[in-house]
Order: structure tokens, then C-alpha cells, then sequence
């Protein structure tokens, strides 16, 4: 219940009892007047519980205004303890700061009137406007509005920040006005003040904390001295010298601008002082001669080497143009905004040592642009012309490319064999045992013997001996058309081919003109048509002794002839496969699988007279099946006397006059005594 000593105070107030002179000397003036040192003085005053009416009807006895008000106001009661006598303005100041904090805001309509409105309806109904700075007036819970323009700052980046600090009880949002950089804010005295001082304080230039400076250089290229600072900063020292930092090269005049914080000046001196120093002639060069690999190979590899290098280094960024942090941006896009960062810290050249980044000693594992690679293929020798450490890194890779690749001997035993009817392949025919593409024992039958799952000896020197076509009964149906050997290196393709050139018409003219001699003829033009047995052998030498052989098997034969213009042509048939098998030295593998049907046609005749010898004789015909069987045996050889150990062997078994020529030849005949 409310007190009846405040009601009537209240009430002997709005009377005139206590405060009827001061009110008389009072002036209708603004509400909106800062509060003076001077004036007509009230107080004090006790306010306890009082009705927003009554509170009202004081602040039209204070200003002399008369108040407007809806006919129905916000639920509110004013409590007010003033102790001591205020001012006038004074006391509208604290009666309107607390009408705002219960919801209710007065606005000025014209010089006579105040309109009383709910707090949420205060921005549409036309609140002052204030034209210059909010500072001056007196902070109170008042309803104003004020335009605020940015000049460096975006008010769409701004306004979200700011919004938070607005009265969420004032109802909509800030009126943003994007293409004039402009806020159009309502809301108390107090709250426009704290805004107008947050853009007095973040509305400024960006770059008002760094300065530039100018770096002309006596002995350096500034674009290789900015590559190299950008290649140092690229890291964790990055983060050091700020975000504002940035430095370009500019060859045409042969200086580095620097844009920084100029406490970090002193750092840049000393780093930039360090690179620019009179060094040797940028580039030297140098013949590298190779033992073992070929020139034009190596020099293309190398090529390709510094090419990809230089590319990525580029694609990293590298380029003199570019600002030292962030990434670039695309062609016609927004600069990004600026998201407020600490105060860059102060660099000396205590911060960092300077020697620990390799600037007075140490070496480059990059490549510089001045590298040139070419091969002399005469002398079989890299000419590298380039800067010290181009030529360094240069001889590093060539020592480890310039190496002897390990070599293999590849025995080959290329047999042919007779298959029956009951035959699927040459190589169950003869009776094989293969495992993985790898000879590991036989079986065999015939009168008086019967071997089954024998173990196959890899020892054995020949390899025609070793697997036995010619030594056994059982090998009666294979024939061996060829043995040669292969020498070869790791990944060099080794070569055999066995048969025979043909010469086949390749275009045919009819030659209507008369030579002198009054004759003419035909002119055809003949190629040669290789057709036989090809075997194309390209070994993967391994570290364990291990060999991958990629075989690739060309087998052609004559089928018959065919007559092309009246010419006879050969008829071929081609049989090739391809196929990759691992295997260890000294294992021999067995390929086969290509297999030809061949008709035969034989006549028996019964007498002399051709036609009717032929009439009256015996006819035959038979289709005979064969498959090629190919053998092969790698052996790694160690470049050591144990690789000619075989080849010494097969020497030995010569016949004395012949072992003895060939001996004489290689130099193994026992010295004389």
C-alpha cells in the first residue's frame, strides 16, 4: 500500500504548495537542453511508487510543455530520491532516463508539446533528429536519432557489432543506407553517445600505423633478394612481423619497397644490408663426364628435374608482385576486409639469428633460373652451366644416376614339339612339371623306364643338357629350332630372331613406256618381309637377385601363297604373345602355348603313267599339331671372372686343337715355363 506522506508530496508538488515560484521562473524550453550549473532549483524530492500520469503532469510543470499521451501506457510506478536540490534540467534528466528504463519515451513535438509513446513506438513517431555531435549533451535515457556515415569503415561490417549495443527494447533495427556508408540510429542519449565515440575511435585508415621505405641495391637483383626474404618468411617467423607487412621488388629500378610498421625497419636493414654484398660471378661452368649412363638421357632427365622444380616453386608463390601474407585474389573480386589485428610486434636483429637462416653460410636445395643443361654426346658428358650451388646439386644427381646397372644372361632353348591327340600343350606333352611359369622337375614314360615327379637340377651348364630334349627317349616329338643367348642390362629389351627375309611386292606398276631398246614392261617395287621366330626379352634386374622378365613371343609362318595381280605372295600367319614372369637366377622358365595346324596331302602311285598312277593310287591326308616351347634361364652376373665360368666350361669340352686356339685367344693358356 502506498505511503500517504509521498502522495502528498507528490500531490502538494503538482499543486503549486512547495514549488509554485520555481515553476513560475521557468522558460518553455526543449526537452532535449544538456543540464545546467544554474537555474531554477527543486528538491528535494521522494518519489515512491508514483503512477506514470503523475510522473507525467511533473514534467509538465518542470519544462512547460504539455504532454501527449495514448490512452492506454505501459504499467509503470516511479520510484526518485533526490537528497538535495537539482536543477530543473537536472531533475527532467533523471525523470526521462526513468521513463526510457520503464518503457515509456518522451518526444519533442515542436516548442509546446512532449509526446508520450511506448518505448518500441519511439523511432515512428518522428524522435529528434540530431545534426551535429552527441557528445556534448547530457548523457540521459532521452529518444534521439543521429546518422551515422563511415568514411573507411563498411557499415555492413559494422552495424552486426554495433547492434548488440543498441536497447533491445527500442524496437527495429538501425536503418542502414549500404550505397551512402550510412546508419540511421534511434535510440537513448546516452546509448548514441557510446556509438559516436566507437567511431571516433575504429573509423580510421588502415595503414595509418605503417610507413614505407625504399631499398636501393648496389650489387643484388631485388626480385631474387625479395624471393629469397618471401622463402624465409614462409614459415613460422610469418606470424612475427604482422599481417601489414608486405614487400615487393621493382627491377626497373632496382629497389625493394618495404610497407611496414617502422619499428620493424631496423630488422629489414640489417636482413637486406646481409643480401646485398658483392659475391662471385653468378654462374660458372662445368663439364660432367659419365662412365656409365647416356648423356642425352641423363640431360633430359635433369631437365625435367629443374623444370617441375622452378614450376612448383611458382605455383608456391614465389612471384616478386605478390604480398608476403594472404592469398591473391581473383580478377575484379572485393578487397577483403581488413579483420582488426594486434599490434604488430616490434623485429630487431636480435630477434632472429641471421646466420641460423643461411644468409652468411650454408647452401640452396633449389635450383636458381640461371641453370642451363646440355648433353655432348661425342664425349658423353653433361655441360651444366649455372650458379655454385646449381652445379653442386647437379654433380650429386649425376653421381647417383651414372651408375653400372646390373647385367643378366638369359639362355634360350626354342623347341618345337609334336603334339598327339590327347596333347592340350607342348609343354604336358613332354611330360614338365611347371609351377608359376617355372621348370621344377618331369615325368616320363617309355619301354623298360618309368620316371615320375623327378627333381629338376638347375645346375646344369647347358641348358638344352638340363632339361633334357635331346638325352632322353621321351624327347623323341621335340625338335630344337634355336639356342642362342642374350646379354643385357636392367630395363634394356634383349632381341632374338630366327628365320628367314622374303621379298614381297609392294606396289606394282604396268610400265607402258618403250625403253631405247624398243621393250617395255612392268616396274614393281620389292620390300623384304622378315618372317621366323621373334623373342623380345626385357629384364628388371632386383637388388635379392631376383629378375622380372617382360617376354613378348612374334612367331610368323608360311601358310601358302596367294596371287595378287599375277604376282604369288606368301600367306602368313602370326602367333604372338605377352606375358611376365618373376623368377630367380639360375630358374628357368617355360613359355608355350602357340600352337599351328598344318594339313599334309601324299599320294601313293601305281604306275608310271602320271594320270592314272595318280587315278588309281593311294591318298593320304594328315593334320599334324605342334606347339613352340621357349626355355629361358636368367643368370644375374656379378662383373666378376664367375660369370665366363659357364662359357670356360663349354671351352673345355672343345676338341684339343680348338680348346687350345680359344684359349690362346682369351689368354687362358697356362704360362710358359
Amino acid at each position: 500500500m502506498k505511503s500517504p506522506h509521498f502522495r502528498l508530496s507528490l500531490s502538494a508538488l503538482l499543486l503549486g504548495g512547495l514549488l509554485t515560484p520555481l515553476f513560475s521562473q521557468a522558460q518553455p524550453g526543449p526537452a532535449s537542453a544538456p543540464a545546467a550549473t544554474s537555474g531554477p532549483m527543486v528538491g528535494p524530492i521522494m518519489l515512491r511508487d508514483e503512477s506514470i500520469d503523475q510522473v507525467l503532469a511533473l514534467i509538465e510543470r518542470w519544462t512547460g510543455r504539455t504532454v501527449l499521451r495514448p490512452n492506454t501506457m505501459p504499467a509503470a510506478t516511479i520510484t526518485l530520491t533526490l537528497r538535495e536540490s537539482v536543477t530543473q534540467a537536472e531533475a527532467v534528466q533523471a525523470v526521462e532516463t526513468l521513463l526510457n528504463l520503464n518503457g515509456i519515451a518522451l518526444t519533442p513535438l515542436g516548442t509546446r508539446f512532449l509526446k508520450a509513446t511506448p518505448l518500441a513506438l519511439a523511432k515512428s513517431e518522428a524522435p529528434e533528429f540530431i545534426e551535429g555531435s552527441t557528445l556534448g549533451l547530457t548523457p540521459s535515457g532521452r529518444i534521439a536519432s543521429k546518422l551515422f556515415q563511415l568514411t573507411f569503415l563498411r557499415i555492413g561490417e559494422f552495424m552486426p557489432q554495433v547492434t548488440a549495443l543498441l536497447n533491445p527494447a527500442g524496437g527495429s533495427a538501425p536503418i542502414v543506407f549500404e550505397k551512402a556508408n550510412a546508419a540511421l540510429i534511434t535510440d537513448s542519449v546516452s546509448n548514441l553517445q557510446r556509438i559516436e565515440t566507437l567511431v571516433a575511435r575504429l573509423d580510421q585508415p588502415i595503414l595509418s600505423s605503417v610507413q614505407p621505405k625504399f631499398y636501393p641495391l648496389t650489387f643484388a637483383k631485388a626480385s631474387d633478394v625479395v624471393n629469397k626474404i618471401r622463402a624465409l618468411f614462409s614459415g613460422p617467423l610469418q606470424s612475427q612481423i604482422g599481417t601489414a607487412t608486405t614487400f615487393n621488388a621493382d627491377d626497373r629500378t632496382n629497389q625493394i619497397i618495404l610497407v611496414s610498421d617502422p619499428r620493424q625497419h631496423g630488422f629489414f636493414d640489417e636482413l637486406i644490408g646481409k643480401l646485398d654484398v658483392k659475391s662471385d660471378p653468378n654462374t660458372r661452368n662445368e663439364v660432367i663426364y659419365l662412365k656409365h649412363a647416356v648423356a642425352k638421357d641423363v640431360a633430359q632427365i635433369l631437365s625435367q628435374l629443374v623444370s617441375g622444380q622452378n614450376n612448383a616453386a611458382r605455383s608456391a608463390g614465389t612471384d616478386a608482385s605478390r604480398p608476403l601474407t594472404g592469398a591473391a585474389q581473383a580478377p575484379g573480386a572485393q578487397p577483403a576486409p581488413a579483420a582488426p589485428t594486434p599490434a604488430p610486434v616490434a623485429v630487431t636483429a636480435n630477434t632472429v639469428n641471421l646466420s641460423s637462416l643461411g644468409l652468411e653460410a650454408g647452401s640452396s636445395n633449389q635450383f636458381s633460373s640461371l641453370l642451363t643443361i646440355l648433353s655432348e654426346e661425342r664425349s658423353n658428358s653433361i655441360v651444366v652451366s649455372g650458379t655454385v650451388d646449381d652445379v653442386r646439386l647437379i654433380n650429386e644427381l649425376v653421381t647417383k644416376i651414372d651408375v653400372l646397372l646390373a647385367q643378366v644372361r638369359i639362355e634360350v632353348v626354342i623347341a618345337e614339339v609334336t603334339l598327339n591327340d590327347n596333347a592340350s600343350s607342348g609343354i604336358s606333352e613332354l611330360g614338365l612339371q611347371v609351377t608359376d611359369g617355372k621348370l621344377v622337375g618331369f615325368s616320363s614314360a617309355g619301354a623298360g623306364y618309368n620316371i615320375s615327379n623327378a627333381t629338376f637340377s638347375a645346375g646344369t651348364t647347358d641348358l638344352t643338357a638340363a632339361i633334357g630334349l635331346s638325352t632322353t627317349p621321351r624327347k623323341t616329338n621335340a625338335v630344337i629350332l634355336s639356342q642362342p643367348n642374350i646379354m643385357t642390362t636392367h630395363n634394356r629389351k634383349g632381341e632374338i630372331f630366327v628365320g628367314e627375309s622374303r621379298p614381297t611386292i609392294s606396289s606394282y606398276i604396268n610400265d607402258n613406256t618403250t625403253t631405247a631398246g624398243g621393250v617395255g614392261g612392268y616396274r614393281s617395287t620389292v620390300g623384304q618381309q622378315e618372317i621366323g621366330i621373334e623373342l623380345i626379352v626385357t629384364p628388371l634386374i632386383g637388388t635379392d637377385g631376383s629378375v622380372q622378365l617382360e617376354i613378348e613371343q612374334n612367331v610368323d609362318d608360311v601358310l601358302g601363297e596367294i596371287e595378287i595381280d599375277g604376282n604369288p605372295q606368301p600367306r602368313v600367319g602370326k602367333r604372338n604373345t605377352k606375358s611376365f614372369v618373376s623368377a630367380r637366377s639360375g630358374e628357368i622358365i617355360v613359355v608355350g602355348g602357340l600352337q599351328r595346324t598344318s594339313q599334309t596331302k601324299r599320294t601313293n602311285r601305281l604306275g608310271p603313267i602320271p594320270i592314272l598312277g595318280d587315278l588309281f593310287g593311294s591318298r593320304t591326308r594328315e593334320n599334324a599339331r605342334t606347339d613352340l616351347v621357349f626355355f629361358l634361364r636368367p643368370t644375374v652376373l656379378t662383373n666378376t671372372s664367375a660369370d665366363g665360368a659357364a662359357a670356360i666350361e663349354q671351352v673345355e669340352k672343345f676338341p684339343k686343337a680348338q680348346r687350345e686356339k680359344v684359349r690362346e685367344a682369351l689368354d687362358l693358356s697356362p704360362p710358359k715355363s
